[in-house]
């Protein structure tokens, strides 16, 4: 199918300034890897959402486009390379994520830790997102995560819980709400934030009840974007959802009492998160 004329981005300068001071501290960008439709506004600002835990993805999720392989080791430099970056780019919100790494005795959960804090070394004033993995439902790699004190912990449970088997076929619809919850119980004051894609066949009635699952498990933000295919490997795009049933979900959600939702088809996980966050 062809895009429609609402999804279509304009091109942004300042990209490859960006990109080169990323690659100058042998950084990778969810941005990027995933394909992000939005990576040259954010770029252009400049910002990015880190990824960590090199480029390699344990898992073969059906719409991402991150490469599925055997992971590399840990980089233990990693955390002062992430953290050197968002100095240089002066940022004053800062957004980690990672690849998932089920290899790892801790899912990767130490290597959030380590870069949290090398980041309140070199920024102390800034705000941290994360927006971490599963852990395999391990509450105590949550634990560590929480305990490095972000301000916000994300977790997207990404669909319906109807479509997990094509989308995320190595996760659980209820582990990733479990995590959420157990999230918002360990630390109150974190907010606590997921988002999904829309597009790939679910219906109205199963988003709504994602909606009342998410709110009843300590969900405060909420990010809702449209699915667009990054490769051809990817599971198809079912159908484009019109601006109008984005703008009906947000005023849903927030009758159900999310905090902040940001609902529209060009709308991501990481995307203007900065903005999100200091609207409350």
């Amino acid at each position: 199918m062809r895009l429609p004329d609402w999804i279509k981005t304009p091109y942004r300068t300042g990209l490859h300034d960006t990109k080169h001071l990323l690659r100058r501290h042998g950084l990778s960008t969810v941005c990027e890897d995933a394909r992000c439709p939005n990576r040259g506004e954010c770029f252009s600002k400049p910002t990015a959402t880190f990824l960590i835990l090199g480029p390699c993805c344990t898992r073969n999720c059906g719409f991402c486009s991150v490469t599925s392989a055997t992971p590399v080791a840990v980089n233990i430099h990693e955390p002062d390379q992430v953290a050197a970056a968002a100095a240089e780019l002066n940022l004053k919100y800062v957004v980690i994520t990672s690849v998932t790494r089920d290899d790892l005795p801790d899912g990767g959960a130490d290597q959030f830790a380590q870069t949290i804090r090398a980041i309140r070394g070199r920024l102390p004033e800034a705000r941290i997102e994360v927006l971490t993995p599963d852990f395999n439902g391990d509450l105590n790699s949550l634990k560590v995560v929480l305990d490095a004190g972000p301000d916000v912990f994300n977790h997207n449970i990404e669909t319906v819980q109807r479509l997990y088997p094509a989308v995320r076929p190595q996760a659980g619809y209820q582990q990733s709400l479990s995590l959420l919850k157990s999230a918002k119980d360990m630390s109150p004051a974190i907010a606590v934030k997921s988002g999904f894609m829309l597009g790939l066949g679910e219906t109205m009635d199963e988003v709504v009840q994602l909606l009342e699952d998410l709110r009843e498990n300590g969900c405060d933000f909420l990010t809702i974007g449209q699915y667009l295919r990054p490769t051809k490997k990817n599971l198809p795009v079912v159908k484009y959802i019109l601006p109008k049933a984005f703008d009906e979900l947000k005023d849903a959600a927030l009758s159900m009492g999310f905090s902040y939702v940001a609902s529209g088809p060009l709308v991501r996980s990481s995307m203007n998160a900065e903005e999100m966050y200091n609207k409350l």
